[in-house]
């Protein structure tokens, strides 16, 4: 790639690949943001992209000109994107045709679970990757500590964490900060190429370890509850059944990896559930100027 590499952020004005632009910025990668919105251009250049392109996953004509002179693709699908493998398949070829060498996709642990949507329409996108003949690296990151960030001023007020599966399953998660560093090398260094890397931090916790991290943090007990999962997925409209199945899963089956590829790609421990809970709390008591980033 050319020096300094010129890089396309797939949806750069949303939470996730805006972690991004910052990191590839600072190892002095040129961003161009692919955003839908003309109205998030000032946003998007505030995180550090210096050219904007105006477009649409579903159209190509649009991608195609979004493409010409990239380097490289960072592209992570928006959550529960209607026919995302198709569409992810469709930039996998446009990127190729335009001729990107690298490709850097936020895809999610265990691709290969078929009974999850939001984990098996990203299969195919792996499979396209796999026979493009650009370079690539797939980072399967596991649940976000970005989701609790909503919920958190309920949380305190309430002295209640509640999610639409059963108390007692266990998760692996990570801060996408940390995902949005591995990214930013997999995309400006050579170390990473042709990897599939899993990216969790430290931890299989259940709800109730949750709520006692953060009850330490607040100084105050915090109960773990169970709230309906058809009232949950409800307000996700065409959306729902896809999230019913996935609250199903979790409600028998957590999501579990480990934490050594994380801390290897970065060279430090990843990011803690209690240092993010702690930064949560320090922003709403005015003690911080940002909050981590919300979740999409």
């Amino acid at each position: 790639m050319q020096n300094p590499p010129k890089i396309l952020a797939v949806g750069a004005s949303g939470k996730f690949a805006g972690l991004v632009i910052p990191e590839l910025t600072a190892r002095g990668a040129i961003v161009r943001g692919l955003i839908r919105d003309g109205a998030k251009e000032a946003l998007v250049r505030t995180q550090g992209a210096t050219e904007i392109a105006i477009g649409d996953l579903t159209n190509r004509a649009s991608l195609d000109v979004a493409l010409r002179g990239v380097d490289a693709v960072f592209y992570i699908a928006p959550a529960f994107l209607p026919n995302e493998a198709e569409i992810g398949k469709s930039m996998v070829e446009a990127a190729k045709k335009a001729g990107v060498r690298r490709f850097v996709l936020s895809s999610v642990i265990d691709p290969i679970l078929s009974g999850l949507g939001n984990h098996a329409e990203k299969a195919p996108v792996e499979e396209a990757l796999l026979t493009a003949g650009m370079e690539y690296t797939f980072l399967h990151p596991t649940v976000f500590f970005q989701n609790f960030t909503s919920n958190w001023p309920l949380i305190v007020a309430k002295g209640v964490v509640a999610e639409p599966w059963s108390v007692e399953t266990r998760f692996s998660r990570v801060d996408y900060r940390d995902v949005a560093e591995a990214a930013a090398i997999a995309l400006t260094e050579d170390r990473l190429v042709y990897g599939t890397f899993e990216l969790c931090a430290e931890g299989w916790h259940n709800r109730k370890d949750v709520a006692a991290i953060i009850g330490e943090v607040l100084g105050r007990s915090i109960r773990a509850e169970r709230i309906d999962p058809k009232a949950a997925a409800a307000s996700a409209g065409p959306g729902a059944p896809a999230l019913e199945k996935m609250f199903d899963w979790y409600d028998r089956r957590g999501l579990q990896g480990n934490a050594l590829t994380l801390r290897a790609i970065l060279g430090r421990e990843p990011r803690t559930l209690r240092a993010f809970f702690t930064e949560l709390a320090a922003a709403a008591d005015g003690k911080s100027a940002a909050a981590p980033a919300k979740a999409a």
